[in-house]
């Protein structure tokens, strides 16, 4: 009797396993780049940020997968400069240059300034909310980076070649967004749009994404232009 229930247990379990991998897509799309009046596509595409908002209770199952959560500072540089993270998580910042460096963000998401730090050690962040934070140093102007945390799981970044693919997504209905950092955050929200994910579904099309703007100089932390680097600063590189 017992073998018996056993069986039945496993068979339930089994059935219960097919049911749940059978609602879930393996969606994939292609983003398009495009700027000027004539909407000329970009050859580069790589860097656009698609994700995909529950919006009912069927798809909260999916466990966010990431890889190493630092922002490395080297050569001057973030590496990467693109980091998509979930809410809640820590990011690390190690300087690995050979001098100091002052990494801040206050425009945007998440706002911090973690001040003045030397070289071979780390500052820790917690991004504890949804949202794009613009990420500079207050030494040096050429460096900038973006994390976006996000409150889904069901997220690409798109290749060089606009390839985007989204795993394991669950069937349900979801609002779509995208981000590209020389797109207008109100042309962003036009491209917005609500989803419907079916067990017939595997594509989301092509995604057109305006590629509207030059990267433009920044401020410093202080809302101030940078002053040219001189040899006395902590941040000056010698050579």
């Amino acid at each position: 009797m017992q073998t018996l229930q056993n069986r039945l247990a496993v068979a339930a379990m089994m059935l219960v396993s097919a049911q749940v991998f059978a609602q879930q897509v393996t969606l994939s799309g292609r983003v398009k780049l495009v700027s000027g009046e004539k909407e000329a596509e970009s050859a580069h595409a790589a860097g656009v940020v698609v994700w995909l908002t529950p919006l009912d209770s069927q798809a909260t199952t999916k466990p966010f997968h990431t890889g190493s959560l630092k922002l490395v500072q080297h050569n001057k540089s973030f590496e990467p400069h693109l980091l998509v993270v979930p809410v809640g998580a820590v990011v690390e910042f190690p300087n690995r240059d050979p001098f100091f460096h002052n990494v801040f963000s206050l425009f945007e998401g998440k706002r911090f300034d973690l001040g003045l730090y030397e070289a071979g050690s780390s500052r820790y962040v917690s991004f504890d909310r949804p949202g794009v934070s613009y990420i500079f140093c207050n030494i040096h102007a050429e460096m900038s980076a973006v994390v976006i945390a996000l409150d889904t799981p069901y997220y690409s970044i798109s290749s060089a070649k606009g390839e985007v693919v989204i795993p394991d997504v669950a069937v349900g209905k979801y609002s779509l967004h995208l981000w590209y950092e020389t797109a207008l955050p109100e042309t962003l929200k036009t491209l917005t749009r609500d989803i419907n994910v079916t067990e017939a579904s595997s594509t989301l099309g092509v995604l057109q994404v305006p590629a509207e703007r030059l990267a433009s100089a920044h401020k410093n932390k202080y809302g101030m232009d940078y002053e040219p680097p001189s040899p006395n600063s902590p941040g000056y590189n010698n050579p």
